[in-house]
């Protein structure tokens, strides 16, 4: 089944991790997809392997914190595939570190990207939307990646976790800002997956010590996000808005 046929998807922070697979899992599903990222040569590279198997695809350099970058890839994937009704807001950025220790300068850059910068590019999509009459439709679909750690502390990661509680709560009253409009906004929240973002650390002994402190020892398994994912983005979530999920492999309990 191809759960998103006809749709076209926009995921940011699409070069690496779960934006990477998550643009697999739409492509499979049936999706047009909009990549955006500021590494453009890794986007071009998943590009290139997704039309390389027949999907549609097009690369977008895209800073979510810079209000006129969201704003040009919105543009250039109208130009290419028409009106982007799903939108999977994922780019994040972490900066470990004790609370004393980080700098105000990696508390901006965390909260820049992981706040303002899914709220710029969940409210564009929406503004677009709305004036294509998403009201009499009901296909605006925005999936907002969130974190476990916005419902439990992670050493280390005050800032991050304050940033996906913030994320937690922008899904909640963009829901009901737009629930009028045929715009449905969910949020997911993930534990702790093998990526690249994290993969240096659990390589290191404090992260084995870590997944051995998980009840399950073990790290997230990605595909677990999938069917959640597919759910959020397609019709088949007509009905849920103002939803938040934590997917995360028992690690919070």
């Amino acid at each position: 089944m191809s759960r998103l046929s006809g749709r076209t998807c926009l995921i940011t922070g699409a070069s690496s991790g779960l934006g990477a697979h998550f643009a697999h899992l739409a492509a499979r599903e049936g999706a047009r997809l909009v990549l955006g990222a500021r590494r453009v040569d890794r986007l071009d590279a998943l590009v290139s392997e997704l039309t390389g198997s027949g999907h549609e695809a097009l690369a977008v350099e895209m800073d979510v914190t810079d209000e006129a970058s969201v704003i040009a890839a919105y543009d250039a994937a109208e130009a290419r595939f028409g009106m982007v009704d799903t939108i999977i807001a994922n780019a994040g950025v972490s900066s470990p570190g004790r609370s004393t220790d980080i700098t105000a300068d990696a508390i901006r850059g965390i909260l820049e990207t992981n706040v303002l910068g899914v709220l710029l590019t969940a409210r564009e999509g929406a503004r677009r939307l709305m004036a294509a009459g998403s009201r009499e439709t009901g296909r605006g679909r925005i999936l907002l990646v969130g974190s476990m750690g916005a419902e439990t502390p992670v050493k280390g990661e005050t800032t991050y976790c304050a940033s996906k509680a913030a994320v937690a709560s922008l899904g909640r009253n963009l829901a009901l800002e737009w629930v009028r409009q045929g715009v449905n906004v969910n949020t997911i929240q993930p534990g702790f997956i093998l990526t690249e973002m994290a993969g240096d650390w659990f390589a290191g002994e404090g992260g084995k010590a870590q997944i051995e402190g998980f009840h399950r020892r073990r790290l997230q398994p990605i595909g677990s996000l999938d069917e959640p994912v597919i759910f959020f983005c397609s019709d088949a979530s007509a009905e849920t808005t103002g939803a938040t999920l934590t997917i995360d492999d028992g690690q919070s309990l």
